[in-house]
């Protein structure tokens, strides 16, 4: 099956803190909806750019992006 990364974009200062924290609220929400997958992360792509994501099968993208609404999309490859 395939698996898609869902990316929330943060920009500024405190790009890293803010996309860090995001990652609580995905795994959160993880919990919660008891998605397929459990794969999370936060990355910091220059000091002022850092990303948070989720991982989902791609039969659970339509819900979980009307639900919280991601940046981007791509294919996740492991």
């Amino acid at each position: 099956m395939r698996k898609l990364k869902l990316i929330w974009d943060f920009r500024g200062p405190d790009a890293l803190k803010i996309a860090e924290h995001h990652e609580k609220h995905l795994k959160e929400f993880i919990v919660i909806r008891k998605t397929n997958l459990n794969i999370t992360g936060f990355q910091q792509l220059s000091d002022a750019h850092s990303i948070a994501f989720m991982v989902v099968t791609d039969d659970e993208m339509k819900p979980v992006r009307d639900a919280l609404k991601p940046h981007r999309g791509e294919l996740y490859n492991e």
